[in-house]
């Protein structure tokens, strides 16, 4: 399909790490139309990622509707597309309504993975075979440019930052007591897939111990609403050197925090891919998911015991857990103190 399109589309996909690993597709697809009207079409808040960036034009942000607006939200959602007489519409979503939505929406080419019953509604569909789940998700995306005569290419996930926001972000740490002398670790206990993605509560605790030690280093932590309380709890007696900001950014604010990091420690997490597309090095461990797949893309050390049950992919452990019981407090230690001294 060798067509210069002028108007594009691309649904991003719905979760925070998932989003940022689809970021190379707007930079490739920039590259091969350098002319088009490229809009990106996500949920909220996740449409903040990518405010700033210059690979897009428009962003297209709708809500998660709840069970009695779904229907008008969808129509909205349609009117939209069509008032938009788009010529390319990518999905980077797996979902039937997703592409029911392009459909609908009169988009004239439609490209996707042929799953979930939808090929019927897509113009171009790429096979979603079982090779796809022993690669990095950046590359499955990237695959499906492949109709569009676009190769695979080795751009990286990447986020934009404007210099305001990091000086604000700068001032936060400021007030919480942060100097521009210290070393500043990172930490992200908690995951939004479930709990069978989290290292142990105590054993962050150890290692903030650890890392305590050394009077030029601050330790923060992060987490949304939801990890609120487990993030209390890891905290709970610590020193002013320790601080807690779980639920208190905005995810905008996030980023620029993570960008200010100079390492984070956290579970395959979304935190994990925005720290991997801003270069914030990281150290990240993995139980219940692959690394192949879902790993840092740039750099970063991975700590994943390969126990014989994992990946899993459960949300919570329906046994002992010990794919994240035999990661020690000493060995995350040492590993962030090396990158550190990198």
């Amino acid at each position: 399909m060798k067509v210069n399109f002028k108007n594009i589309i691309v649904r991003m996909p719905n979760w925070i790490g998932d989003l940022v690993m689809a970021t190379p597709v707007l930079t490739d697809l920039r590259k091969a139309f350098p002319d088009a009207y490229i809009t990106a079409m996500c949920r909220a808040p996740l449409a903040d990622l990518l405010i700033a960036d210059p690979d897009i034009d428009e962003l297209f942000c709708f809500n998660k509707a709840n069970l009695f607006d779904r229907r008008n939200e969808k129509r909205n959602i349609i009117e939209k597309l069509r008032q938009g007489k788009y010529d390319l519409g990518l999905l980077l979503t797996h979902s039937f309504s997703s592409a029911w939505s392009f459909w609908q929406g009169r988009i004239a080419n439609r490209v996707g993975y042929e799953c979930n019953g939808r090929r019927l509604l897509l113009t171009h569909s790429v096979p979603l075979d079982d090779k796809l789940q022993n690669q990095h998700l950046v590359n499955t995306y990237k695959i499906l440019l492949q109709p569009l005569g676009i190769p695979l290419s080795s751009t990286a996930p990447r986020l934009y930052l404007k210099e305001k926001e990091v000086n604000d972000a700068r001032e936060l740490l400021k007030q919480q007591g942060i100097t521009s002398t210290d070393v500043i670790v990172g930490i992200n206990p908690g995951a939004t897939y479930g709990s069978a993605k989290c290292w142990l509560p105590e054993r962050f605790r150890e290692v903030t111990h650890k890392l305590l030690q050394n009077k030029e280093i601050a330790v923060v932590y992060f987490g949304d609403i939801g990890s609120e309380g487990l993030v209390q709890e890891i905290c709970r007696g610590f020193s002013p050197k320790v601080v807690n900001l779980a639920g208190l950014t905005s995810l905008r604010e996030l980023v620029c925090l993570i960008s200010l990091c100079d390492v984070l420690l956290t579970n395959d997490s979304g935190p994990m891919h925005i720290a991997d597309a801003l270069g914030t090095p990281i150290v990240a461990l993995f139980g219940s998911t692959n690394e192949l797949v879902t790993g840092p893309y740039k750099k970063g050390v991975v700590i994943h015991k390969h126990v014989e049950c994992s990946p899993c992919y459960q949300r919570t452990c329906p046994i002992d857990f010990r794919c994240m019981k035999r990661i020690e407090s000493e060995e995350v230690y040492q590993k962030i103190i090396a990158m550190l001294e990198h």
